[in-house]
């Protein structure tokens, strides 16, 4: 099956899936909102507000992408954001897909510290932006979201047209075989493996990590596959490896149907979403940005704002 349908039939099931509640409308239901990792940024003002308005107003079948920083107001931190990210706070970096693969040790301290971070990761809500995103698609506004994100937060705002475009964290599979699980799932067969083993984190990153010594690690046991034993693995797109080629040609074909961009939450700086506001602007589509800070596309834009999206999505009326 193609790997873009794929991606869509998984958010379609997603709630089903992954045990996820989907939260349907922001008018509604109750977002999650917190700024301990939303960079510093003043209230949007009324013209930008109309600015933004005056752009999905004339927007017919709008993409929208999604990156780290839609995610932060729900308490999720990120990598890059000024003063808070990942980057800004420790040297501490990201597992790279290459030691994982290699390294049973890399294999044991990534799942180690991911057992510690699951519950608090897995219990993250949608915010207002998220939930306002899956509002103008049901009011017809959003043709499809591309987000680079892997928290799942967007299938649990209820999004349908939607692709995941570097995985997600609640699904694990089996790099021999593929078989694919819940991470729910995982959680209980790590717990029955290491039914004594206890650690304290020592802090958040982002996407579900957190932070423990060599010495904690040490004793943490890893399960197989169930039907094959290979080596288990969230199904993400890890630094270092890339996005399959079928669910980049599926999202520049969504690109293909769309008739303006809007970027939220991204600085772009990983090419795996930066080269679909390259197409969009070959396309001469308008692209309209949402970050707190610069981007690697603010040349490209017709219009930037910096301004937090749970803040200013909710302001912006679908007709």
């Amino acid at each position: 099956m193609h790997a873009g349908v794929v991606s869509t039939l998984k958010a379609l099931k997603g709630c089903r899936v992954l045990g996820l509640q989907p939260l349907c409308s922001y008018s509604t239901a109750k977002a999650a909102q917190t700024h301990a990792f939303v960079p510093a940024s003043l209230p949007p003002e009324p013209l930008e507000v109309k600015k933004l308005q005056d752009f999905i107003f004339s927007s017919r079948r709008l993409f929208v992408i999604t990156g780290a920083g839609i995610s932060t107001e729900s308490g999720i931190p990120d990598y890059r954001s000024e003063g808070v990210g990942l980057y800004a706070r420790t040297d501490r970096r990201p597992i790279q897909h290459a030691e994982f693969l290699r390294s049973s040790r890399a294999r044991q301290r990534y799942w180690a510290r991911n057992f510690v971070g699951w519950p608090q990761f897995s219990s993250y809500q949608p915010n207002t932006a998220h939930l306002a995103l899956r509002e103008w698609e049901m009011l017809g506004k959003l043709h499809w979201l591309v987000t680079q994100n892997v928290d799942a937060l967007h299938v649990k705002a209820g999004s349908q047209r939607l692709t995941e475009l570097h995985g997600s964290t609640h699904r694990v599979l089996c790099l021999s075989c593929g078989e694919q699980m819940p991470r729910a799932e995982l959680q209980e067969l790590f717990e029955a493996l290491n039914p004594t083993w206890r650690a304290e984190a020592q802090g958040v990153a982002p996407d579900g990590d957190v932070f423990l010594t060599e010495e904690q690690v040490q004793n943490f046991h890893v399960p197989s596959c169930n039907k094959c034993s290979g080596h288990l693995k969230p199904d993400v797109t890890f630094f270092g490896d890339i996005v399959s080629r079928e669910k980049v040609d599926f999202v520049y074909q969504r690109l293909a149907e769309s008739d303006s961009v809007l970027v939220l939450g991204s600085s772009l700086q990983v090419y795996s979403a930066y080269k679909f506001a390259l197409a969009a602007h070959d396309r001469k589509l308008p692209i309209a940005i949402v970050n707190i800070g610069p981007t690697r596309s603010d040349h490209l834009a017709v219009l930037k704002l910096n301004s937090r999206c749970g803040e200013l999505l909710p302001l912006i009326v679908i007709q």
